[in-house]
């Protein structure tokens, strides 16, 4: 025993000779870890922490409930809205409140929630504006312009993703001049592509530049697993600039048109067609009026083909359709169409179709 207790001994006068701290017996106080010194935030936090902060008041959680008893027994969803005028409309996106029995907004960090109508939805932009039954204070976001934008400027999306509020993400433009289909059949030109982390429940928030401007609206991501993997899309907001004011004084977008019936894609690749086939023309229409040629089935004679629009090469109906949204109701469209073995050259004026517009003939 007592020479155990002399090993102890050395091995403790041992440590202490070879400048080990003694162990901290209880009761006995431990010295605080050094918190270091953080400094100055770097400039480019201080600027997305600045875009946050004027930006996430004016963003907003958007709840719908279709069928059922009001929300009791209705299937419920969610996204993104924000802050559109002064008059405290809310712009987001029309597949968030698509056949929505009713429908609800909640400011970030409030309890309330405030009953909402739409005002008017523009299902071939994916853009839909409310009215809430009390506006709320918050004001309306900067808008800003899409058209200048390059590939590689930084853009931040602000929104409610699987329902967290104030959520901010931050990345680059991808791409530009994408196109994405909707519900109604259309494709809607010149979409914003980003890595900025877009999940679900982000549909409708803003997409916004590096000066605080929303120059989108964020509406779809493209993931086989339904969550983020890099690939987000945003309408451009010279679409939305151009149809908000439309569903709030209308209640409706104008939908640009020549008055045609295109063949489906399909059967015009069934019969070796490289453009649109017009199969149909309306009476009375501008494509009419213009002399475009629909095609006979019966006698087998083929309609007119259009293969470029403005300019640009015409190889489906989408590709038409993005150069008469980009020129707009009252505009005109120089068309190149083929006619038989001749080609032609059609100048057509572009008009709002509104209801009449027809799905292509499969």
């Amino acid at each position: 025993m007592k020479t155990n207790g002399l090993i102890a001994l050395a091995v403790t006068l041992a440590l202490t000779a070879c400048g080990q701290p003694q162990l901290q017996t209880k009761g006995q106080p431990v010295n605080p870890q050094v918190v270091a010194a953080r400094g100055t935030l770097a400039e480019s936090e201080q600027a997305t922490i600045a875009i946050f902060r004027s930006a996430s008041p004016s963003v907003v959680l958007v709840i719908s409930g279709r069928g059922g008893d009001g929300f009791n027994q209705a299937e419920v969803a969610s996204g993104t809205g924000f802050v559109w005028d002064r008059e405290g409309h809310i712009v987001t996106n029309y597949h968030v409140v698509a056949d929505a029995t009713q429908i609800v907004v909640r400011q970030a960090g409030q309890e309330e929630d405030i009953p909402a109508t739409v005002v008017g939805a523009a299902p071939n932009y994916d853009v839909a504006v409310l009215r809430l039954a009390h506006p709320i204070t918050a004001p309306p976001l900067a808008v800003g312009t899409s058209h200048d934008l390059q590939v590689g400027q930084a853009v931040f999306a602000i929104g409610n993703p699987f329902g967290f509020d104030e959520t901010i993400t931050s990345g680059i433009v991808s791409a530009l001049g994408r196109q994405l289909p909707t519900n109604s059949g259309r494709e809607i030109a010149d979409v914003i592509q980003t890595d900025a982390a877009i999940n679900p429940g982000n549909s409708g928030g803003p997409l916004l530049d590096s000066a605080g401007r929303v120059i989108g609206v964020t509406t779809a991501i493209y993931s086989p697993s339904g969550a983020y993997a890099g690939v987000g899309f945003a309408i451009p907001i010279d679409t939305v600039m151009r149809v908000a004011p439309q569903l709030i004084s209308t209640g409706r977008a104008p939908i640009a048109g020549i008055g045609i019936v295109a063949a489906d894609q399909s059967m015009a690749t069934r019969l070796g067609v490289d453009g649109v086939l017009v199969w149909q023309v309306a009476g009375n229409s501008p494509a009419s009026r213009a002399g475009l040629r629909a095609t006979d089935p019966q006698a087998g004679v083929m309609g007119d083909i259009v293969i470029s629009a403005d300019g640009h090469i015409v190889h489906r109906l989408a590709d038409l359709t993005n150069v008469l949204d980009r020129a707009g109701v009252g505009g005109t469209v120089a068309l190149v169409v083929k006619r038989g073995n001749n080609t032609i050259n059609v100048r057509v004026n572009i008009e709002d179709i509104g209801g009449h517009e027809t799905q292509p003939i499969k």
